[in-house]
């Protein structure tokens, strides 16, 4: 017996801002637009288009402007904040629909919350994985993280905003590279919390893959599956996914009138105990009755890391589908 055609997975590609937009939908229903982060795909959401499919609703998943199929603009940019938040705008007119839920995991979570604030009448809800939500302002960006880490190691993102030198460690060997960054950050194979922190690079002309386990993959990660993220990236180069890095500051501009304003609109946040996203941005979590008044619930899966859609995603399917259905009504 053949499935219905609304449960078989669909590739199409889209007009947008960006110029064209890869995106993978299931099912029917209401929209559920699902949003990477990095150095991922749409591919990250492989467990929960079935499951919200199954749920009865239209989920999609595209890939972000830069990466996978969709376009990859030249400009450095062209990947602010202000135009990814107008692509998923694109993405949901182009499928027919006035709003969409919108869900986000890692980048994904901030191009998630700067979207249902922007424009609230196409975004209604708004779940977000992983990294909580923080208001716009603050210092400028680049300041911030070039106090992080001292003089003998750099923070991530400052080593990710200088452009060619990340690319410069990840591209001869991209798929060692993925699988010591997802290793990194995975609750089962991350480092021990004495050895020495994954998310920072020495000053002395190290690369950030030096500190990343190389003993085996996460449990999560098949073989198969870092095959797939990695023809993505030998294909496409790690460019377009690291200008996300490269456009904070301008992010921190375009969203200057915005400073401090909350999400009003039904949320929900699940995060891991093990994630540094979770326990350096813990004060944003406390602060949630204030910038998510609209919060639902907040979930901390015990001993899960960054991934966890992937790690954990019968919890997170669970978790999400309840939410959903009680934004039903």
């Amino acid at each position: 017996m053949q499935p219905e055609p609304s449960a078989v997975p669909r590739h199409r590609t889209v007009e947008a801002p960006a110029g064209r937009l890869h995106l993978v939908e299931q099912g029917s229903g209401p929209l559920v637009l699902l949003v990477h982060g990095f150095p991922e795909s749409w591919y990250s959401w492989r467990h929960q288009l079935p499951a919200l499919a199954s749920a009865g609703y239209r989920a999609v998943a595209i890939d972000v402007r830069g990466y996978g199929r969709s376009s990859r603009p030249a400009e450095t940019d062209a990947y602010r904040m202000l135009d990814l938040v107008a692509d998923n705008v694109a993405v949901v007119r182009a499928l027919g629909e006035e709003s969409a839920v919108i869900v986000g995991h890692d980048w994904g979570s901030n191009i998630a919350s700067a979207s249902a604030l922007l424009h609230p009448e196409a975004f209604t809800a708004v779940a977000l994985l992983s990294v909580p939500y923080a208001p716009p302002g603050g210092p400028r960006p680049t300041d911030v993280f070039s106090r992080i880490g001292g003089p003998e190691q750099e923070f991530y993102v400052s080593y990710f905003q200088e452009p060619g030198r990340a690319e410069a460690e990840i591209e001869p060997d991209v798929r060692g590279w993925l699988a010591g960054f997802y290793a990194a950050l995975s609750a089962d194979t991350m480092p021990a919390p004495n050895d020495p922190d994954p998310h920072f690079v020495a000053r002395d002309g190290g690369w950030l893959r030096d500190r990343f386990p190389t003993e085996a993959l996460p449990a999560w990660l098949s073989e198969d599956d870092l095959d797939v993220y990695t023809g993505e990236f030998e294909r496409t180069g790690i460019t377009g996914a690291l200008n996300r890095y490269r456009t904070m500051d301008r992010d921190w501009e375009d969203l200057a009138p915005y400073r401090g304003a909350p999400v009003e609109q039904p949320s929900l946040f699940i995060g891991g105990t093990l994630d540094a996203s979770t326990t350096w941005m813990s004060d944003a979590i406390d602060a949630y009755p204030t910038t998510l008044p609209g919060l639902t619930a907040s979930h901390l899966l015990d001993g899960c890391g960054h991934w966890i859609q992937q790690e954990r995603p019968d919890e997170v399917n669970r978790l999400l589908t309840d939410w959903l259905a009680a934004l039903q009504g």
